[in-house]
């Protein structure tokens, strides 16, 4: 199956501020909702026609969340990492909001 248009998954990322770590039990599902998201959006956009390079900012970003959270995270290590989480959809938040023919 293919990774979504980068529009699309940017849409579901950007749907994470309207959500946080309200209680334990939301934290978890919050925390792991981002992670899936950035990945989704990661993999949109190696896929993506306009290729890697256009976004190379971006997926820098996501490959050092990548390799600091690691390939198997648990909620404990997902909030350790909180921070960097965020923080990296911020980052691409930023980032899209400057390219808007990326996500239009």
């Amino acid at each position: 199956m293919a990774p979504p248009e980068v529009r699309d998954a940017f849409a579901v990322l950007q749907a994470t501020y309207n959500d946080g770590c309200t209680t334990p039990g939301n934290c978890e599902y919050f925390l792991n909702r981002v992670l899936s998201n950035l990945t989704d959006l990661h993999d949109s956009m190696k896929a993506s026609p306009k290729g890697p390079a256009h976004f190379a900012a971006p997926l820098a970003w996501t490959d050092k969340l990548r390799e600091t959270v690691g390939t198997d995270p648990s909620f404990p290590d997902l909030k350790h990492h909180q921070k960097l989480l965020l923080d990296t959809r911020d980052e691409i938040n930023t980032w899209m909001q400057s390219h808007p023919e990326d996500y239009r």
